[in-house]
């Protein structure tokens, strides 16, 4: 922290478990990024890193900026008993290295396959060194741990050693029906003043492809009163921009900066239903936003356009609605949706939901047990 992303939300959660047990952990990681102050609980050690301009570490460059120290960071610090490497490959593939130096066993977190993704934009010879690099982390980990069964079996046929299917977790007491939503004068200031929305938070990267909201929205802007909001950062964010400017959508998109994690859940709270997409055929299908809990736990229903896990969930328990990855598709769900559907029985619904299925205090005493086994 206070990074706003998935994996610092799960890091976090994961550190936490382990001090409620007693144990001492060492965190390695950034400085934080422009404008966000760290609040440090135990003991983290921070060392400056290459950004892009959205304040991302996001690039091959940018992670060896991070990887190359961080490899002589760990060997030169005191000897653990176990050590937690969360991807990129590069950072897999330097922490197997360092691990083997010091004969230290790590245990690799695998929330997604970086070598699958890669191969829907990279060149052919970027794409079998990722998978490479990827394979050679999971190689050398104790134990691997993934989000889900697609992973799970990946991993397996990598050649891990271990393989624990631990599903992400969302922090329930942050991102809660509980919280209060924006006040008339807070949405007036943010142009939405009793207009009901929609709202997209978290990044924004090719992968998701969350730039069709906008064009679907555009297709029943005369028949729908609601707006579209984003909070967040990622590589489509100018596009996003570039796009609510357009003139015949009225002013009726807001791409705004990443909130702390509290304020994000307040704009959740207000909304009609959280935005969720993945696009097809991009190699992530296989992919669980963390979004789809985050909005969920707030008692808001999710609007969810693509495929993979997330969209059996949403259907088999009535958590919202699902589209194709498609502009005709997704402007159909806004035309159809019944905002009565965010009754106060469903949003407790939905919360409750999260709470028993995936908590993040749940998941984080998981992968805390299997550190605890694989020391």
């Amino acid at each position: 922290m206070p990074e706003a992303a998935a994996a610092s939300f799960r890091l976090a959660g994961v550190s936490q478990a382990l001090r409620d047990k007693g144990v001492e952990v060492e965190v390695v990681t950034t400085t934080a990024p422009p404008g966000a102050a760290a609040n440090d609980q135990g003991r983290v050690r921070r060392f400056p890193v290459l950004r892009d301009k959205e304040g991302y570490v996001r690039g091959y460059l940018q992670y060896l900026s991070f990887d190359i120290p961080a490899f002589f960071r760990v060997l030169f610090s005191p000897r653990a008993a176990v050590t937690l490497v969360e991807p990129p490959p590069t950072t897999g593939f330097f922490m197997r290295i360092a691990q083997r130096i010091l004969g230290v066993p790590y245990v690799y977190y695998l929330p997604d396959l970086w070598g699958a993704a890669s191969a829907s934009f990279a060149p052919k010879l970027v794409v079998t060194a990722v998978k490479a690099l990827e394979t050679f982390a999971v190689r050398g980990a104790a134990a691997v741990i993934a989000v889900n069964e697609e992973i799970a079996e990946t991993a397996r046929t990598m050649g891990a050693k271990s393989v624990y299917l631990i599903p992400n977790g969302i922090d329930t007491d942050t991102f809660t029906n509980e919280v209060k939503p924006l006040s008339r004068t807070e949405r007036e200031d943010n142009g939405l003043a009793d207009a009901p929305y929609f709202i997209y938070t978290g990044t924004a990267s090719e992968w998701q492809g969350a730039s069709i909201f906008i064009s679907a929205l555009a297709q029943v802007i005369d028949n729908i009163p609601h707006h579209l909001v984003f909070l967040g950062k990622g590589s489509d964010w100018d596009l996003l921009k570039e796009q609510a400017e357009q003139p015949d959508l009225k002013g009726r998109v807001h791409v705004l900066q990443t909130l702390p994690p509290g304020e994000t859940a307040r704009w959740i709270a207000g909304a009609d239903a959280g935005l969720v997409s993945i696009k097809t055929g991009v190699g992530y299908d296989h992919a669980y936003p963390t979004k789809v809990l985050s909005t969920l736990a707030c008692g808001t229903p999710v609007i969810y356009a693509g495929s993979g896990p997330a969209r059996v969930d949403i259907v088999d328990n009535s958590l919202g609605f699902c589209a194709d990855y498609s502009v005709s598709s997704i402007s159909k769900v806004f035309s159809d949706f019944d905002a009565g559907k965010s009754t106060l029985e469903n949003r407790e619904q939905r919360r409750q939901w999260v709470v028993n299925n995936r908590s993040l205090r749940a998941s984080s005493r998981a992968v805390a047990k299997v550190l605890a086994g694989n020391r």
